[in-house]
């Protein structure tokens, strides 16, 4: 008996792809250059050598997709690929991550150099010389923008995909940068108004809100009503109609670059019932984290200082820290290459935590299946970027209703025999306990 030979396909890049390649890795290497004195001879030309390249390369490499195969997501090779399935360009692509969110946090003197290739923007966007978070914004933004770009091209063939990546790269070119910066340009609070408590968790600590209230003109004052209007009205009536996706893969800028840079890591999330259990106790203990955190300010605030002294101050730092920082940042995004485009999401974000028990107990979001056309393929299960189980659900025919579930689509984006759709519906019945 002859043995059987089992051949991967090649993953040839054509000439073209390779020149995107080389254009990128030309581009970073001009960034690197840009850490050091001598990109302080002309700045301009350093950004534009690193990020137009960048932009450049990346484009080059896309675009070529809408006319080498027919449209349909094509995961070919994804487990044997060095960066996507935990190899050695995955950890490095970890370090690099990781590296700069703790230099960016807590060492950005090293950073100076390459800051000061944004002035130039910074002074058109803010009127004002860049520091660390403008540098930081304008990468994180054409992060979105550049790999929403190549979101668009692999999920062409849905229009589901291509109208909620359009949705996170509008919220996040306009509420999360250009807006921001252009109040500063006229002399306004800086205000992202994409951002709510619990997940922007000062603007209800005592001091943003006696700050933006001590604002002249009144725009202080509607930051503050439009924050709590958002946290405690729009964010529940909202989700009751749509589901935790309305603000998780359409607005929230965390979930954007998740859903765009994030994408080529998303079958790295675990599946397991531990990794669920884990879950469910981390991101619902960081939010009574920062509920009490909330408290004690404003007990410590109408109080002054009388009843928990110096305590709720070290409640904040404390947050701001472990959580605002360390979680959200440095492991949140630089874990991507390791345990998926989700890890802040997740175990840590407390408004995701909000949301999902909205969602879970008082929304009209679905995800149906069809069980018996599931051929068990795994796909849904494989892709969730949440550690789902889907399959599980789609087996017995049951509908989808998690606490996790963000509603990115990407489940029923998979599926090949159509099994699984996102619908809202009334509350009676969602529950179904399937054949």
């Amino acid at each position: 008996m002859q043995p059987i030979s089992i051949e991967l396909p090649h993953h040839n890049y054509s000439a073209i792809k390779k020149t995107g390649l080389v254009l990128c890795v030309v581009g970073f290497l001009f960034m690197m250059m840009g850490l050091m004195e001598v990109s302080r001879s002309n700045p301009v030309m350093f950004f534009l050598l690193s990020a137009g390249l960048i932009i450049a390369g990346a484009l080059v490499f896309i675009l070529p997709q809408l006319k080498e195969s027919p449209a349909g997501i094509k995961h070919n090779r994804l487990f044997f690929l060095s960066a996507t399935s935990r190899g050695l360009l995955g950890w490095a692509a970890a370090v690099f991550f990781t590296g700069f969110y703790v230099i960016l946090y807590w060492f950005p003197q090293y950073l100076e150099n390459l800051i000061r290739t944004t002035d130039w923007l910074s002074f058109i966007v803010r009127g004002k010389a860049a520091d660390q978070w403008f540098l930081y914004g304008f990468y994180y933004t054409l992060a979105v923008i550049v790999m929403g770009i190549r979101m668009i091209v692999k999920n062409r063939h849905s229009r589901y995909q291509i109208i909620r990546t359009c949705s996170v790269m509008f919220f996040q070119l306009g509420f999360s940068f250009l807006i921001p910066g252009l109040l500063q340009l006229f002399n306004q609070p800086e205000f992202y108004f994409t951002y709510f408590w619990p997940l922007k968790y000062s603007y209800l600590f005592p001091n943003d809100v006696h700050w933006l209230m001590s604002q002249p003109g009144g725009l202080g004052t509607f930051m503050i009503f439009w924050g709590a209007i958002m946290s405690f009205v729009a964010t529940p009536v909202l989700t009751y109609f749509f589901g935790k996706r309305w603000y998780c893969s359409w607005v929230c800028g965390c979930g954007g670059l998740a859903e765009t840079l994030g994408d080529p890591y998303r079958q790295l999330s675990n599946k397991s019932l531990m990794s669920w259990k884990i879950e469910r106790y981390l991101i619902y203990s960081i939010l009574v984290f920062v509920v009490i955190t909330t408290l004690l300010l404003w007990i410590n605030s109408v109080t002054q200082g009388a009843m928990f002294g110096s305590w709720s101050q070290t409640f904040s730092s404390a947050y701001g820290f472990y959580i605002g920082a360390l979680f959200s940042g440095v492991i949140g995004v630089g874990f991507y290459p390791l345990m998926g485009s989700r890890v802040w999401c997740r175990f840590g974000c407390p408004m995701a935590a909000v949301l999902g028990l909205i969602q879970k107990y008082w929304s009209r979001f679905r995800i149906t299946s069809n069980g018996g056309q599931c051929i068990s393929c795994g796909n849904c299960s494989t892709y969730c970027e949440m550690g789902i189980d889907v399959r599980a659900y789609a087996m017995k025919g049951q509908n989808i209703i998690r606490a996790s579930c963000v509603g990115c689509g990407i489940c029923s984006a998979v599926c090949p025999r159509g099994v699984l759709n996102l619908e809202n519906g009334p509350l009676e019945g969602r529950y179904n306990l399937g054949r």
